[in-house]
């Protein structure tokens, strides 16, 4: 393969080569970092355009197992369903490139990324946005920005800047920024916490990395843009979408209907699925019979739009009434299904999320396979989000899991798993929005982690999320606290950061705007902070008032014993453990290296039972280990009776075989006849077979 491009870029190479292969397409990129091979492709409808006011594009970012040399596992041996990871990255992707697209633009685009090959060091999700942002910019497309993407790690307290694979696994921050050589588009952060601390990153800190990024950005994407230009094609004509408003409508509309459209604001502040911007679009319809719908529907939309912004900036009043910095009303209710392990019912102004948790051991942990890893891994933390169509009004079907669910499911899981040491359990946590006005992937977050208290599950730190959003004319800017749908829809910025009342541990955020400056980000960043913390108040207020779901609620207690003990634990052929596990209907799981005993349960009397015998065991002496030989005699205890037999604890604790034909010098039909448990009786030790000791009665 020749290469047009060679790049010496932070911590690695890049080298693409355009016009080589996928000529058919408006526009491709081969790209090779190290051993990993990746192709970009654009290609658009040059013949058709979408009328709705929306983007119509497309990106898949596919991995093939061929790359790290690998054939398929399961039935089927081909690529089928995408996984999470390829999911999660063509979103990542599509929210990075969007804002490129210039208003207007109505053909639909379809970006597919192949990774061809992959060695295990290699940051893919990286490498799949400069591929397919090389393909765009160098398409016949009119587009001459670069987007890139950085990676930041912080690795015993310094920040790495695109860390490899290897150097990730040490690192408390995953930070993933993507953006022009000006601006921040969209940004993508978590937190690795361990039983102590949750790793979460103060504002002040977090700023400083977005600065070292950012530095990143200008000097990486300035090289690709004059790397580039040479081979970009010639640019063709594309027809866009007229976006004119008709003056003459709008004119009728501010002067007749502006009471009607903030009637209308008010009830759109409340729920998503108003329909009285419709209605009075139908209302003119009759009395305008010749004008055209869809113009006017785009008139009533701006004068809408120009009425919620202008508002906000002015007046600092939103569409519901609150403030600025206002929080809707938050009402909790935990354990609200009697037959779930925990559950919570977390409703926000219009926003209602079911949280409901699941506990289990380890083999209840999800499977799943990655390009770069070798083998199977376990997931044993999941949060799953369901966004059926009732939420918003909307008569749908419930069908597959789509992007957006996913995505949201993952945001949250990010949020939580900071704080949480689950010791080897598995949890599941699946959030059902029953109703939706905006930032219900934050009321996820809230309800999961109440989920998670409801379970008496340990945590190190009270963990809440909180949607934030901004509206800007160019001049001034007003920043707002738990946005409502209206808000996202019209306002210029989704920013969704998740904490606790001393830092951050996830975080996304998409800019509409050509980007945000640092300061802007700063100030979102302390209010969302204030936020945070009125919320975190509310839901420890709940927490304290938290009735478990008791005789459903399984019962986990984890803890550590001297393994020298382990053998009495279990007794001969398990004698010990089976009773204690029978005695008291619990599972024991006992890790015979470390000494790490599990007992799970599902009440807590028979745990904390089961566990009050062990450590009875653990804290009795130990006597010394008698060296028997053939025949010595002792005085030993009846310690059970069988039909073949009794055994026979000897002074050290070690047991031994009485057989019932050396019990007696006597026949004996019933060993209960002779002896009984309990009693004392001097035996002989008459052989040894291994570890068996063979006892004759004196």
């Amino acid at each position: 393969m020749k290469y047009d491009v060679n790049l010496e870029l932070e911590n690695r190479r890049e080298e693409y080569s355009f016009g080589d292969v996928a000529k058919q397409a408006n526009g491709s990129a081969w790209l090779r970092s190290g051993k990993t091979v990746i192709l970009a492709t654009v290609v658009i409808n040059e013949t058709e355009i979408v009328k709705d006011d929306f983007l119509p594009l497309t990106v898949q970012y596919i991995e093939k197992t061929y790359a790290a040399g690998k054939i398929p596992g399961g039935f089927f041996k081909r690529e089928a369903k995408p996984s999470d990871f390829e999911t999660l990255t063509s979103r990542i992707v599509d929210r990075s490139l969007r804002p490129l697209f210039p208003k207007g633009f109505g053909h639909p685009t379809q970006i597919t990324i192949m990774t061809f090959s992959a060695d295990s060091e290699s940051d893919l999700q990286v490498l799949a946005l400069n591929a397919a942002s090389a393909a765009l910019f160098t398409s016949d497309i009119d587009m001459n920005t670069s987007v890139s993407a950085v990676r930041a790690a912080k690795i015993d307290g310094e920040v790495v800047l695109n860390p490899t694979s290897s150097q990730m696994k040490d690192s408390t921050l995953d930070l993933y920024l993507s953006g022009t050589k000006d601006d921040l588009l969209m940004i993508e952060m978590r937190s690795f916490g361990n039983e102590v601390s949750s790793n979460a990153m103060a504002e002040d800190e977090l700023i400083a990395v977005f600065e070292k990024t950012q530095e990143l950005l200008f000097y990486t994407n300035t090289k690709y843009e004059n790397a580039f230009l040479y081979s970009k094609k010639e640019t063709m004509e594309i027809d866009l979408k007229q976006s004119e408003i008709n003056e003459e409508m709008l004119v009728y509309v501010k002067e007749n209907h502006m009471s009607e459209i903030k009637d209308a604001m008010n009830q759109m502040a409340k729920s998503e699925r108003s329909t009285a911007l419709r209605q009075l679009r139908k209302k003119i319809m009759v009395i305008h019979e010749t004008w055209d719908e869809l113009e006017l529907k785009a008139v009533i939309e701006s004068a809408k739009k120009e009425q919620v912004r202008g508002q906000i900036l002015n007046e600092k009043v939103r569409a519901d009434g609150r403030s600025l910095t206002e929080i809707r009303p938050i009402s909790i209710d935990t354990n609200v299904l009697p037959n779930a392990h925990s559950s919570c019912l977390f409703t926000r102004g219009q926003t209602q999320a079911l949280v409901v948790l699941t506990m289990g051991g380890p083999k209840d942990a999800q499977m799943f396979e990655t390009l770069t890893e070798s083998g199977t891994q376990n997931e044993n933390f999941m949060v799953h989000y369901n966004f059926p169509g009732f939420s918003v009004g909307e008569a749908s079907p419930i069908l597959g899991t789509k992007r957006r669910e996913l995505g949201h499911g993952n945001l949250a899981k990010r949020a939580l798993a900071p704080v949480i040491n689950l010791d080897g359990s598995t949890v599941r946590l699946v959030s059902e929005i029953l109703e939706s006005n905006g930032s219900s992937s934050m009321a996820t977050v809230c309800g999961g982690y109440m989920a998670l208290k409801a379970a008496d599950i340990k945590t190190n730190d009270t963990i809440a999320g909180i949607a934030m959003g901004m509206v800007s004319d160019g001049e001034t800017y007003a920043i707002l606290s738990d946005i409502m749908g209206l808000e996202d829809h019209d306002g210029d910025m989704d920013f969704k950061v998740t904490g606790s009342k001393n830092g951050i541990t996830a975080m996304q955020m998409d800019i509409k705007l050509g980007g945000i400056s640092l300061d802007v980000l700063k100030e979102a960043l302390y209010q969302a902070k204030d936020g945070r913390s009125h919320i975190i108040d509310i839901m420890l207020e709940a927490e304290s008032q938290i009735e478990f779901n008791d005789g459903v609620l399984p019962c986990v207690e984890v803890f550590t014993i001297d393994a020298s003990f382990i053998g009495e634990i279990i007794g001969q052929a398990g004698s010990n453990i089976r009773a204690l596990i029978e005695e008291f209907e619990v599972t024991i799981d006992i890790d015979k290296k470390d000494g790490k005993v599990k007992i799970t349960g599902k009440n807590k009397d028979g745990v904390n039972g089961a566990k009050a015998k062990i450590e009875a065991i653990v804290n009795t002496p130990k006597i010394a280990k008698i060296k028997y030989e053939v025949g010595d005699k002792h005085e030993g205890t009846v310690k059970k009776i069988v039909d073949f037999g009794a055994f026979i604890e000897l002074p050290d604790g070690t047991d031994g075989l009485c057989h019932i034909s050396k019990i007696s010098d006597q026949r004996v039909e019933k060993v209960s006849d002779v002896v009984s448990e309990g009693d004392k009786i001097t035996v002989e030790i008459l052989e040894f077979k291994g570890n068996k000791i063979s006892l004759g009665r004196v």
